[in-house]
């Protein structure tokens, strides 16, 4: 054989290998939708959307237990699957960096997860914020918002997910639990505890963008996800736009937040379960038909025979929905308690949702969110407004029951009850206007967010 012919076999080897490599890989891609201008591309092992002519591979590709260490803005970092911040590691983020995350779904799905005993000291500015976002996003270190995503676009990537050890009322009489989204022998998913001033960083000036990815049929990845995180942890100016799932969701924990967003979702806004018992201060929901938003606020009270105590705090939130076409104003269910004060509900089209519950065949009242609200006090709507032209204060909520034993024949709901919660309406300070009097201050989000860049607030 001449040398031509060796070259020449040795590249139809090489071009056959790579062949092969590639179709091994073609399944890592399989159901991952890219937006426009887009291509499903095998890179380091995992399934990223790449910009036609273009390429990921400039970034600091992160996956896996990344130890202690600090991201600098003057890299973009790349998350590739799960990124995680282990017990006893302290993740350290420059003001100014951005983060971008590759897509897939299920068990490719991308997340940075801070797991119990982990810190995450994520300090932007009002000048330069931290970004999360999709490697779909042509944003560079500087800019404040993308120049090719709009709130469309979601379930590009998963979200952050910070895990902590303060109390939970899980199910069963449960008191730690496995965070959704992270299968259950993946012990950095596990959070609660008994430690309500526990500390799992600080978190300020971090916008989470276009997330939300599928892990599994309906269930999809929240912007920002809080579990068992407490009182210790420091959270200010925080945002979540276009977030297929919840934009906050807090799984019990302690932990008080100040200055939050939340814009464009396809699920709730803000999210509570498990008996969080944190104050939230300062409070935005955007919402819109076009983004198919569901209930601007969701709050479910404790699942479980344990911490069944705390008591949530909401004050000073704006709900705005800008064409009438999202889902509800708020659903208060499964025992929630706690209080909202000097809300306002803008553009509202479908009321708040009071959960009701019944025994003994329909004939006794049980506790949940309607006898809390009613007759215990333990649920509250204070100094609050309902903007609306021709609105009435019976238009602003409405109860609602499911079946007594699961099947498909529910309850019915006595007439008296709507009456009775306009009743505690209208004695505790709320009031109907045509135009908004009450609310969030807009002023914190100026220069650093989404929201202020694109005009939304």
């Amino acid at each position: 054989m001449n040398f031509k012919h060796f070259l020449l076999s040795l590249l139809c080897v090489t071009v056959l290998f790579a062949c092969r490599k590639d179709d091994d890989n073609m399944n890592l891609c399989d159901n991952v939708n890219c937006p426009e201008g887009f291509t499903a591309t095998v890179l380091d092992g995992a399934c990223d959307c790449v910009e036609n002519g273009g390429s990921s591979t400039d970034n600091l590709v992160v996956s896996g237990d990344i130890g202690t260490t600090t991201w600098t803005k003057d890299n973009v970092y790349e998350i590739s699957g799960k990124a995680v911040v282990n017990d006893g590691d302290i993740l350290t983020i420059e003001a100014g960096t951005i983060i971008k995350a590759r897509a897939g779904t299920g068990s490719l799905a991308s997340a940075l997860i801070v797991a119990r005993g982990a810190k995450l000291m994520a300090e932007g500015s009002a000048t330069e914020p931290i970004i999360f976002t999709s490697t779909a996003d042509n944003i560079k270190s500087g800019d404040i918002t993308s120049p090719n995503l709009t709130e469309a676009d979601n379930a590009l990537w998963g979200g952050l997910i910070v895990l902590g050890y303060a109390p939970v009322s899980a199910g069963d009489g449960d008191t730690e639990a496995q965070i959704e989204g992270i299968p259950a022998d993946d012990l950095f998913g596990r959070y609660g505890g008994d430690n309500a001033a526990d500390n799992s960083g600080i978190i300020q000036y971090v916008s989470v963008r276009h997330g939300g990815a599928l892990i599994g049929a309906d269930n999809e990845i929240n912007g920002i996800t809080f579990g068992g995180v407490g009182n210790g942890t420091v959270v200010e100016n925080i945002e979540v736009v276009a977030n297929l799932d919840d934009g906050v969701e807090f799984f019990g924990g302690t932990v008080n937040v100040t200055n939050v967003v939340v814009a464009f979702g396809e699920d709730d806004g803000l999210d509570i379960d498990q008996n969080y018992s944190g104050t939230i201060t300062n409070a935005f929901v955007l919402q819109s038909g076009a983004t198919a938003g569901d209930n601007a606020i969701e709050i479910d009270g404790p699942e479980g025979s344990t911490y069944t105590d705390g008591l949530f705090t909401i004050k000073d939130l704006t709900m705005i929905d800008e064409d009438g076409g999202a889902d509800t104003g708020g659903d208060l269910k499964a025992k929630a308690q706690g209080t909202i004060e000097n809300a306002s509900w803008r553009g509202y089209t479908d009321n708040v949702k009071i959960r009701a519950s019944f025994s003994n065949n329909c004939a006794d009242d049980k506790d949940d969110a309607y006898t809390y609200y009613a007759t215990d006090g333990l649920l509250k709507i204070i100094n609050s407004e309902w903007v609306g032209d021709m609105a009435t204060i019976s238009d602003w909520t409405t109860v609602y029951t499911g079946s007594e034993d699961n099947s498909e024949n529910p309850c019915i709901v006595p007439d008296a009850y709507d009456g009775n919660i306009d009743a505690v309406l209208s004695n505790a300070g709320n009031t109907i206007h045509a135009s908004p009097t009450t609310g969030a201050d807009p002023t914190p989000f100026a220069g650093w967010s989404w929201v202020s860049a694109n005009s939304k607030l």
